[in-house]
């Protein structure tokens, strides 16, 4: 298989840790379109992929507490960088925390090329990331806000700005809250509040739709019944939804302050707010079954999740010109020869860097020499012979 070079690909040819979770000091130097990383469970491999996605907006593929990524024992502050080289040339990007004050506050530290930026948002001018870990192996079975997650992640990765968008609606659902809980009268207070929650609560709507309708649109153009990882039919359920699906933004944020308006006692009672896009669901359907998907079998649901991802991927070169860095967490492991196969190709076809994680070596003999094999134990990382 070749590894295509258009659209445009970031390919991390350097990875340097300072005291991040397991590894005191680490300096990787890699160069191929694949790089596996092999060792025994808990032996780090994850850490690696973690510490790539905080160049992503968010809070990395484990959702973690900054904090927390600093390693046991170091001085509580952490530091990673990576090198990226690509059509853009070679640029270098920093992201790590200080040590806490005397109140526990640490600040984060965000660098291109040695320049200090405001926000992980500013590593999207060079690289897009798209991940796939167990943690979402339940997703089509699970809750409602894990699946509102993993669409906000999809979202992200298109839209660096919809994470500040997702933050600043949380922010202003909880001042509503707090303010129907202790100043329900307050009548002027709640209007501002409702007005900000409707803007800030259509453009989320707004975003998400735009991702599934790209998305679902991309799916079906390519659709093929045959394919190991079947094709996903995909729709948004909730209030705020159909009101985006169907109403110009204006009018549309205009039916949901009323919405709000009219609801204040209800949601006073619940102690949340009920309508809105913290509410909606993304639905899932096996497309060549046409059955929801949390009804698929467990591989089935697999397979699905996997294709599902791998358009996204798609997607993500489509729209924003980069091929993105795809970090797969013990994916290949629970895949059959010609599922690997399968993967292994799509992925060729997105054209981005590949990192993946697995146990045992031979899951990647297929790569050839196209894989970096890494050798992850406890702290190290070793390159040894390549496959």
């Amino acid at each position: 298989m070749a590894f295509d070079s258009s659209p445009a690909t970031a390919r991390v040819t350097r990875l340097i840790l300072q005291d991040f979770r397991t590894y005191a000091a680490l300096d990787l130097e890699v160069d191929r379109p694949v790089v596996a990383l092999v060792g025994e469970n808990g032996a780090g491999k994850t850490n690696l992929l973690e510490a790539l996605s905080l160049f992503a907006p968010g809070r990395g593929l484990r959702r973690a507490d900054f904090g927390d990524m600093a390693r046991h024992d170091g001085p509580g502050s952490f530091a990673v960088s990576i090198t990226l080289e690509g059509a853009f040339g070679e640029h270098r990007l920093g992201h790590g925390i200080d040590r806490p004050d005397l109140d526990g506050r640490r600040s984060r530290l965000l660098r291109i090329d040695g320049t200090p930026v405001s926000s992980p948002a500013a590593f999207a001018e060079h690289l897009r990331i798209v991940w796939l870990t167990p943690d979402v192996d339940g997703l089509f079975r699970g809750p409602a806000g894990d699946r509102r997650r993993f669409l906000d992640r999809l979202v992200l990765a298109v839209d660096a700005d919809h994470g500040a968008r997702t933050a600043a609606l949380e922010r202003a659902l909880r001042s509503r809250n707090r303010v129907l809980e202790e100043r329900f009268e307050d009548v002027l207070w709640l209007d501002a509040l409702e007005r900000e929650v409707a803007e800030l609560g259509i453009a989320v709507a707004a975003a998400r739709r735009e991702t599934v309708d790209r998305l679902s649109a991309l799916i079906l153009a390519g659709r093929n019944d045959a394919s190991p990882f079947p094709f996903a039919t995909l729709a948004l359920e909730g209030e705020i939804d159909r009101l985006v699906a169907t109403l110009p933004a204006v009018d549309a944020e205009d039916q949901y302050r009323a919405m709000l308006r009219e609801g204040r006692a209800r949601d006073r009672a619940a102690g949340r707010t009920l309508a809105g896009p913290q509410a909606s669901d993304l639905l899932v359907r096996h497309g060549p079954k046409d059955i929801p998907a949390e009804m698929a079998s467990t591989g089935e649901q697999k397979a699905l999740l996997i294709g599902l991802v791998l358009a996204h991927a798609r997607l993500v070169a489509i729209m924003t010109g980069l091929a993105p860095l795809v970090l797969l967490d013990e994916v290949a492991a629970h895949l059959d020869p010609r599922r690997r196969t399968a993967l292994f190709e799509t992925l060729a076809g997105i054209g981005g860097q590949v990192w993946m994680t697995g146990a045992d070596p031979a899951l990647f003999a297929d790569l050839h020499d196209r894989a970096d094999v890494c050798l992850v134990t406890p702290g190290h990382v070793s390159l040894p012979d390549r496959i």
